[in-house]
């Protein structure tokens, strides 16, 4: 492929990460972490519509893929948790934290693609290049801690249900899935399409899963419409788990490793492909997180019906399973496991890779994802061993999600409103007032959380 145009790259400068000339070395994407291949046919095909040669209604399907991997964050076990405990102590009543959450979620994840698709860098190497060493440090730490926050939940929630449908130990649970896990992660090898297409079908068992979940439950479709457009925090646990939702539902690790996916995907030529790519990256957004909000909707709206009246003691995923099964059936008790486990597999996958990008980044490492895959999963068999509840250690990691959360969402919104990152791409006013909002939104939440803990008053709480 030739090397785009300098006059038509934002700043009028080829970004470093833009596609060098000759095709894309098979295995990589430029100056990012590896992604896995693309094959020459894909590569040709994304070429042709990109230049016009080709059309129809089927070329959407060349560019699907990055949003769906990342849409698999915001379905992961920490949501399970969260979603239960909302449900289960306060029925429909938080429905409305799942929907400004899904929403924020689009916008920022639209602008993560845009920043990758525009300007061939991911999130993480635009902070390691715009701030100076002790910022870029300490902004790595604080996108560390999120991806062990994020590891942590995500292979509890898999080693659960695992115990849980098999009768396993916890700790041989979490064993075969570090195994299982890293078994897909090998798929990367194989291309890019293989991975992406294992991502998807757990995605679809899951959304399917929960379409079994309403079907079954006895839910007041009344009081959850009310539920999603009556803001109100009730008291001093709510608003942890309401925090907990948006830690759980807008993720750090999924803002970066978005940009990082769309990163040289397609290697546009000119702001024409890049123009195109934003399209059509947008679209993808909006459907996948639209799945990923509607799965997370129903968690909540499963939990208010089949516990809020009752049970609504309920906290645990374990005692959430042992109730759901005599309350609703075997079939309900199935297809909840059956959800957690293939969450609990796919978002750790997913989680493992924006660990390795966040790395490679911020400080240019790589280490085999072997490695990362160890050294991430440590914390979650410290918490098994000495005795933590494993509920309780995901609800907290969400908490600690929610307050790493300002890095990227921050970052973001300042790289994609600087012409001199983005060009003709920079955020217009709409944006731009949306994004900061959503933002300040996230970081006035962290602070009445921090005010709560440490007991201070709290304005609007009962």
């Amino acid at each position: 492929m030739a090397t785009p145009d300098a006059a038509t790259v934002p700043g009028g400068q080829m970004p470093r990460g833009s596609a060098p000339q000759g095709p894309v070395p098979e295995g990589t994407a430029p100056d990012g972490p590896a992604l896995g291949r693309m094959s020459r046919r894909t590569e040709q095909a994304i070429r042709d519509t990109l230049d016009g040669r080709s059309g129809g209604r089927g070329r959407f399907l060349l560019f699907v893929g990055p949003a769906v991997t990342a849409s698999i964050a915001y379905m992961d076990p920490g949501n399970f948790a969260t979603n239960i405990q909302a449900g289960a102590r306060y029925g429909y009543g938080l429905l409305w934290v799942v929907l400004l959450a899904n929403f924020t979620a689009m916008l920022f994840q639209a602008l993560s693609a845009k920043l990758g698709i525009v300007t061939g860098k991911n999130l993480a190497e635009h902070c390691r290049d715009a701030t100076p060493l002790p910022v870029r440090l300490g902004l790595w730490s604080i996108s560390e801690v999120a991806a062990m926050a994020t590891d942590l939940a995500e292979f509890l929630g898999g080693a659960i249900g695992l115990s849980l449908l098999t009768g396993m130990p916890l700790m041989a649970g979490m064993a075969i899935t570090a195994i299982v896990t890293y078994a897909i992660l090998l798929l990367e090898h194989e291309g890019f399409r293989p991975l992406e297409i294992a991502i998807g079908v757990m995605v679809g068992t899951i959304g399917l899963c929960y379409a079994v979940e309403l079907v079954i439950a006895p839910v007041d479709w009344a009081d959850a419409a009310k539920g999603l457009v009556t803001p109100r925090i009730p008291d001093a646990q709510a608003l942890t788990i309401a925090v907990g939702i948006i830690g759980a539902t807008v993720m750090p690790h999924a803002l970066f490793l978005h940009s990082g996916l769309t990163q040289g995907r397609g290697s546009p030529r000119t702001d024409a492909d890049r123009r195109l790519l934003v399209r059509y990256s947008n679209r993808e957004v909006v459907v996948a997180l639209l799945l990923a909000g509607l799965v997370n909707m129903a968690m909540v709206i499963m939990a208010a019906a089949a516990f809020h009246a009752g049970h609504s003691e309920v906290a645990e995923i374990e005692q959430a399973y042992r109730t759901l099964t005599p309350l609703l059936g075997p079939a309900a008790g199935a297809a909840f496991l059956v959800s957690l486990l293939a969450s609990g597999i796919s978002s750790s996958v997913v989680g493992t890779l924006a660990g390795q990008m966040v790395m490679q980044g911020f400080t240019g490492w790589r280490i085999p994802l072997i490695v990362r895959r160890l050294v991430t999963m440590l914390p979650a068999f410290v918490v098994v061993a000495i005795g933590v509840d494993p509920t309780r250690a995901l609800v907290l990691s969400q908490v600690v999600l929610s307050l790493a959360l300002p890095v990227p969402m921050v970052a973001l919104v300042v790289f994609t409103r600087r012409r001199s990152v983005m060009g003709a791409f920079a955020n217009g006013p709409l944006t731009q007032i949306a994004s900061v909002a959503g933002a300040a939104v996230v970081l006035g939440l962290n602070m009445v959380l921090l005010a709560a803990a440490f007991g201070l008053p709290v304005p609007g709480l009962e």
